[in-house]
């Protein structure tokens, strides 16, 4: 069934579809999405570039960053540099509450036996209830860092809310170019070969060839840690596994 925001996401394709970078986000903060889109960042290898352009158009534009409480402190340490660097005055840290945790995971082991559950509940549900003043978000996701993300487009339409991902055409060239060009700074852990950032217990070293997410989740089946997929899709997979 065609929902009115699948049809405004292919409007926006039509009308967006060439523009890149700070060409394509001025529009959409300033005017299209204005007051209801917020950037969501996890300060990884890759995000200087997006925070780096949205600090061109409106410094104060809602950053949602999800401090799972299991990341590396070295995460914690960069965003509170990127964040000093380009002058962003909108972050908002987002955690699970202590009542969440101690519910779910009172030991903090649980991405032990079921991190499915564990992402669910500190990243996913942490971010839906962040993004609920908003109609729109920003992600980072690029087609080349994944076999999943091969057909990502530029807007889309997920759980109420348009999804714009700005960099999806972007390559590891473009993104090392960018990053380059513009000096910006790097993820102290980018150079001992963690390519794609997430909380400690589950990330490792990509090795040369590899996808650049496949140190996520090593060794098994998983692939997202759920915020881009369905809300319906993340509760199935928690009570089935």
């Amino acid at each position: 069934m065609i929902t009115d925001l699948q049809a405004r996401a292919r409007d926006l394709n039509a009308r967006y579809g060439h523009l890149t970078g700070v060409e394509l986000l001025r529009p959409l903060i300033e005017t299209e999405f204005k007051d209801q889109l917020a950037l969501v960042s996890s300060f990884g290898t890759e995000s200087a570039i997006l925070l780096h352009q949205v600090a061109q158009i409106d410094k104060a534009l809602p950053v949602l960053f999800v401090n799972t409480r299991k990341l590396f402190g070295e995460t914690l340490r960069y965003k509170r540099k990127l964040v000093e660097t380009l002058g962003l005055t909108g972050v908002r840290e987002l955690s699970p509450t202590v009542e969440a945790e101690a519910a779910h995971d009172k030991d903090g082991l649980l991405w032990r036996t079921n991190n499915t559950a564990c992402c669910d509940f500190r990243k996913v549900r942490v971010l839906d209830a962040g993004l609920a003043p908003f109609g729109a978000w920003i992600t980072g996701r690029k087609r080349y860092q994944a076999t999943t993300r091969i057909e990502l487009p530029l807007f889309e339409a997920a759980d109420g809310r348009i999804k714009v991902n700005p960099l999806a055409g972007y390559t590891r060239a473009d993104v090392e170019a960018y990053l380059d060009r513009h000096d910006l700074p790097r993820h102290p852990l980018e150079e001992d070969g963690y390519l794609s950032i997430g909380c400690m217990p589950c990330t490792d070293r990509v090795a040369q060839g590899e996808d650049i997410r496949a140190g996520r989740w090593r060794g098994q089946e998983k692939t997202e840690c759920g915020i881009h997929l369905p809300l319906s899709s993340a509760t199935n997979l928690v009570g089935a596994s």
